[in-house]
């Protein structure tokens, strides 16, 4: 009995937009799939006609988003599709794996699993790799970045060899709540947005705008009624590009 596993399907057959070149290769992968599907006891190698039928063999494929893969191979009735959402004791069992070796009790990833909801097991993966990360960091401030390369190649001392750190419920808390506000971040902050408002288009960016150093110059060309005291810098209507009853402006043309 055998199988045939393919990982991460969509990321070789798949196309994401316009950006993916549908190669010869991806309509062969796509191709065959196809015909393994639809005649599953008759597969050929090139250049062979064997009329005598072969065992059914099933084939598991995984991907992240299925929806970029050939529409008719995942009809249904070719592909039986599962999705696998991890269950709270799913998360604790292979948190439990993750941490075997590092001595973490299982009441502390019990309470981890339930600290961070949602979230997938790629992120308590993360989370031991950082504090590992940390030692190689410790390792580099120790011998200096300029003699990383010589501790590495050809040294006459050997790889370096490290301890195995000690891995604390606190430790791997702290560290989660950096990855959730790392996620945050990347939610809030859209770097397109960013870089026009920071970028000096026009004369002007936020930062300007809100310094005071910039206003826009479309206000200059009408006399706008304002109200009173918006030409106090102290008021909290404040409008710099109002006039005040001498005609000045705060405003520099």
């Amino acid at each position: 009995m055998c199988c045939l596993f393919i990982n991460d399907l969509d990321a070789g057959a798949g196309r994401m937009g316009g950006t993916t070149q549908y190669t010869v290769n991806n309509q062969m992968v796509n191709a065959t799939l196809m015909n393994i599907a639809d005649n599953p006891t008759s597969v050929q190698l090139p250049g062979m006609y064997n009329k005598v039928e072969n065992p059914r063999v099933p084939i598991i494929v995984t991907g992240n988003d299925f929806s970029t893969l050939y529409a008719p191979l995942i009809r249904d009735g070719r592909m039986e599709k599962f999705y696998w959402a991890p269950t709270r004791e799913d998360c604790i069992g292979v948190c439990t794996g993750i941490f075997r070796t590092d001595g973490v009790p299982k009441e502390g990833i019990v309470k981890l699993v339930d600290t961070f909801p949602g979230q997938s097991i790629d992120f308590f993966g993360a989370l031991r790799a950082r504090i590992y990360d940390d030692e190689v960091r410790k390792w580099i401030s120790g011998v200096g970045v300029e003699n990383v390369g010589k501790r590495l190649v050809n040294s006459k001392e050997g790889p370096p060899t490290f301890d195995q750190p000690k891995i604390t419920l606190e430790k791997l808390l702290e560290y989660g709540n950096m990855l959730v506000q790392e996620q945050e971040n990347v939610k809030r902050i859209q770097l397109a947005e960013k870089y026009l408002n920071e970028a000096a288009l026009g004369d002007a960016n936020e930062d300007a705008i809100k310094n005071g150093n910039f206003y826009g110059k479309a206000a200059q060309q009408f006399k706008l009624p304002v109200r009173e005291g918006s030409t106090d810098p102290s008021a909290a209507n404040f409008d710099p590009t109002a006039r005040s009853d001498d005609g000045s402006c705060l405003y520099q043309f």
